[in-house]
């Protein structure tokens, strides 16, 4: 149940976006964030933007090219996205977050219970993570399977 005081820690004011990283949760992942790699350029980028530009993505569902001008760039935020993503480092940080939460709200770090549905059950037998992505691509059809090559392929012979 939502009581005053859970209400006031789940605000979001004084954020330019809902999405952004407040300054007491931009301590709990910055650890969690790889260095940068040794030699080259050292990193200018400030990842606490990217992170922000990440969540403004995952939190609304626009495209990277929507993003805000006033968040990292869209090429370096899909870059870091993409990395994270193949390297693991977006599930530490979703992991420890949601630790952090449930041991702030004096329950156990990980819960003893679970409720699934049916519908959970489907996706976890066929591979929900892999499956949950390409059921958000666009399809893609064969040459073959094109209206307009079988038009074109009969009016040629």
């Amino acid at each position: 149940m939502w009581k005053p005081e859970h209400r006031r820690t789940a605000a979001r004011e004084g954020l330019r976006y809902p999405s952004d990283l407040s300054d007491a949760e931009w301590p709990l992942v910055e650890p969690l964030i790889p260095p940068a790699k040794r030699g080259g350029r050292p990193r200018e980028v400030n990842l606490r933007e990217v992170l922000n530009a990440i969540l403004y993505v995952l939190a609304t569902g626009c495209q990277w090219k929507a993003l805000p001008k006033d968040l990292a760039p869209k090429s370096t935020a899909h870059a870091y996205f993409m990395l994270w993503d193949w390297d693991g480092t977006l599930e530490r940080l979703h992991h420890a977050l949601y630790v952090a939460l449930r041991e702030r709200e004096g329950r156990e770090a990980s819960p003893t219970a679970a409720i699934i549905d049916s519908q959970s059950a489907k996706a976890a037998q066929k591979g929900a993570p892999h499956s949950t992505r390409r059921a958000s691509m666009r399809a893609r059809r064969s040459r073959a399977a094109s209206a307009i090559f079988s038009s074109t392929r009969s009016a040629s012979c």
